[in-house]
């Protein structure tokens, strides 16, 4: 369709979505950006955060746990180590990691601090999703 692009979010796991899009923000390493149909072509790291798509009224969500993002006028493919669409988060095991990532971060001492701190921010990141539902 005409001012549409083409979205493929692909993890080692497999496809998570596959649309025709009007616009998508993603949550790039050096900043969020958006994308629409004919953008300059570049690529990209991205890091945890969120990736929003538009396609008409329909706004979605996909949690994304870093990766790379090829963006071409036509087309845009995310390859993420992990990525969620917000419907299929669980809230309980996403407080249930929040809450054992504080918990090491307390005793920062005998913890590898920075796990901790991206194991924090991806289960804070997907509370923050779920909440947006």
């Amino acid at each position: 369709m005409e001012g549409r692009i083409k979205l493929d979010i692909v993890t080692p796991h497999g496809l998570v979505l596959s649309e025709d899009v009007d616009e998508i923000t993603a949550p790039g390493s050096e900043g969020e950006f958006g994308v629409l149909a004919g953008h300059e072509s570049f690529i990209t790291s991205l890091s945890i955060g969120v990736l929003t798509c538009k396609a008409g009224s329909k706004t979605e969500y996909v949690f994304i746990n870093s990766g790379y993002i090829e963006v071409t006028a036509e087309r845009v493919i995310v390859l993420a180590d992990s990525a969620e669409r917000s419907e299929d988060i669980d809230a309980e095991r996403a407080a249930a990691a929040k809450q054992r990532a504080e918990e090491r971060l307390k005793h920062a001492d005998n913890v590898d601090f920075a796990r901790a701190t991206a194991a924090l921010e991806r289960a804070t990141t997907r509370i923050q999703l779920v909440q947006k539902k």
